[in-house]
């Protein structure tokens, strides 16, 4: 493939093959979009990752990467009522964050238009929760677009920015894990590069924007009145498609990736026993006539979409007021409201829905059979991860009977065996807020919970702040490695860095001490008697404490160390001679470069382990040699 930031800057027609996250990322660049905010959350750090292949001195836009989605979308919408085309992304459960701005867009007179680029993950690949933000859209009364591939992503993203920029609004493109992952070659149209505008163009006087209660209805009104217009356009949009099948009794009306497999299931079929298709790109406001067209003539319609049945219930209402005499058949089972519909269950689906259609669906094992076939791997910290090292010597400090709170980041996988360290979890920030109300009429079990360096900027602060100020008594352990690891390494406010270069570095210690917290503990995590230490100190002291399990996020650091010349590859050793058998580098420390035989011994895997050394003081033995060269790579 080309280089992306030429891809991106190409001023002549092209196609190229590329993932559907590099496809919106073009289509942003392509479409004037001036400002652009994320927070990171897979699926969609890709778009920022295609971004930054532009050379800075040449990039036609703004971005940023924000303390939180809230924010994020608050710095959008900021430059778009001031004029400049505006867009944010962030992952499924980033709109929670951001929720209570959000909810706000629908009312608001946007001169320079906004996209709000969402992530959402069925099947939950990288997310706590399937959450399906299509909700969202009906609720804060913004249109929304859904794209099933990565020509689609592309295509509906640069329709979103011109309803955007032409009514005025914000506009949702709702993309799923696998159109912004998906591969495929995408025709792109030609890119005029024009000099930015930067004339500030905010009018409060031409539009109100403060929803209080003797403004609210007016701006209400106008929100409903613009979506009235809206659904009116999508009656006639190429973004929805119907294919007519052999069968004019059955129809299927799907929308987003479960139009693809439903494609792909019908292809087994002869084309007299097809279903017509009806394939909706534009989500909602939902085109009623065309749906209403659809259902004329045909005894039944079957309605496919991913997670909660949100077209199939305002189907079902419609159909019910258009007196329809069509059979409309939503999820029969539960199941069909879980997980991501691949060709395998959109296949089964069908043949239980149509047993005489003749499509059987293909038995686990087989090719195209889905995720079945895959055997269980359990996620795991990286070899010479200072998470692993820190909860093996916080765990030392803990009674069985304490009670530890997890946060979301790479250290979320400590709840998992042997270390059983974080047993509860909601969401980003939460974790010191939820110990709080844990430590409550509690004399007996001592709480702990922890929280990474991104989500203590993210979302970790409000919380800390209420523990201080009503002096609850909770330890926390910041574990801090110095970037945010779990999507892809960016950076934080605590790193020294932003998206664009160097900045001025703010220290977690020093942030805790500016939000009053006096009792603060720091020690790296590699040294693991002293951590040990410092917890057992910290849970024997009253009231709200801190210590910060400290050291770099070693994937991060190998990677770069790898692209430097002249690195070696070092990796310890087990002595067979001093080696005991006692098995606590696997049953307890746990990292996977340590492989157990049947035998009993334990042997390094030189592909795996990156020689940190830091297991070494965990054998009772002492059977860990020194990391060694194992040669150049």
């Amino acid at each position: 493939m080309k280089n992306l930031g030429r891809i991106l800057l190409s001023e002549e027609p092209f196609s190229e093959i590329v993932i559907g996250d590099s496809a919106v990322a073009r289509a942003l660049v392509e479409s004037g979009v001036r400002a652009i905010t994320s927070y990171p959350g897979s699926p969609t750090p890709e778009i920022a990752d295609a971004l930054g292949a532009v050379p800075k001195a040449e990039r036609p836009f703004y971005f940023e990467f924000s303390t939180n989605e809230k924010v994020a979308l608050e710095v959008a919408f900021g430059a778009a009522i001031n004029g400049h085309h505006a867009a944010v992304f962030f992952k499924s459960v980033g709109l929670n964050v951001a929720a209570d701005s959000f909810v706000q867009l629908g009312l608001m007179d946007i001169p320079g238009g906004m996209l709000v680029i969402l992530g959402d993950d069925p099947g939950a690949n990288s997310s706590q929760n399937e959450q399906d933000n299509r909700h969202y859209a009906e609720l804060a009364c913004l249109p929304l677009l859904e794209p099933a591939t990565a020509q689609e992503a592309y295509e509906m993203t640069m329709e979103a920015s011109r309803i955007a920029r032409e009514r005025r609004t914000a506009v949702i493109v709702r993309l799923t894990t696998h159109v912004c992952h998906a591969k495929e070659r995408v025709s792109f149209g030609a890119w005029k590069p024009e000099p930015p505008d930067r004339t500030p163009r905010f009018d409060p006087d031409a539009s109100n924007y403060i929803p209080i209660a003797a403004s609210v209805f007016p701006m209400k009104r106008r929100a409903l009145a613009r979506l009235q217009e809206l659904r009116a356009s999508f009656e006639t949009s190429p973004l929805n498609r119907v294919t007519e099948g052999g069968d004019p009794r059955r129809g299927v009306i799907a929308a987003g990736t479960a139009r693809l497999s439903l494609l792909d299931a019908l292809e087994e079929l002869p084309p007299e026993r097809r279903p017509a298709v009806l394939e909706l790109g534009t989500v909602y406001p939902l085109p009623h006539g065309l749906v209403r067209r659809f259902l004329d003539g045909r005894e039944e319609v079957k309605i496919l979409e991913e997670l909660d049945p949100l077209l199939e219930r305002e189907i079902k209402a419609e159909a019910y007021d258009w007196r329809a005499t069509t059979r409309i058949v939503g999820k029969l089972d539960p199941e069909e409201l879980v997980g991501e519909y691949l060709p395998a269950k959109v296949r089964g689906i069908l043949a239980d829905t149509w047993p005489d259609l003749g499509l059987a669906p293909k038995a686990a094992g087989a090719p195209g059979a889905g995720p079945e076939r895959v055997p269980a791997r359990p996620a795991q910290l990286c070899p010479g991860c200072g998470h692993r090292s820190a909860f093996f010597a916080i765990k030392k400090a803990l009674a069985a009977e304490d009670i530890t709170v997890a946060d979301i980041g790479c250290h979320t996988l400590g709840h998992l065996p042997p270390y059983k360290m974080g047993r509860v979890l909601l969401s980003m920030g939460h974790s010191t807020a939820t110990a709080s109300g844990l430590s409550l009429w509690n004399d007996s079990r001592r709480v702990l919970c922890f929280l990474g360096d991104s989500t203590f900027f993210h979302a970790g602060m409000p919380a800390i702040v209420n523990a201080v100020y009503n002096a609850h008594n909770v330890t926390l352990v910041v574990m801090e490695n110095g970037t945010t690891a779990m999507t892809g390494h960016q950076d934080h406010p605590g790193t020294g860095r932003n998206w664009n270069g160097e900045i001025p570095k703010i220290g977690v210690r020093e942030a805790l001490a500016g939000l009053g917290v006096a009792n603060v503990r720091e020690v790296d995590a590699y040294r693991q008697a002293e951590l040990e230490a410092a917890v057992r100190a910290a849970l024997a002291e009253p009231g709200f404490k801190v210590v910060i399990a400290k050291h770099p996020c070693m994937l991060k650091l190998t990677r770069e160390a790898r692209r430097k010349p002249g690195y070696l590859a070092r990796s310890v050793a087990v002595s067979a001679a001093k080696c005991t058998r006692a098995h606590t580098c696997v049953s307890a420390f746990a990292c996977p470069s340590f492989q157990l035989h049947a035998d009993g011994s334990v042997t390094v895997s030189r592909e795996l382990c990156i020689g940190d050394g830091s297991c070494r003081q965990v054998c009772p033995a002492e059977a860990i040699e020194a990391p060694a060269a194992a040669g150049k790579e």
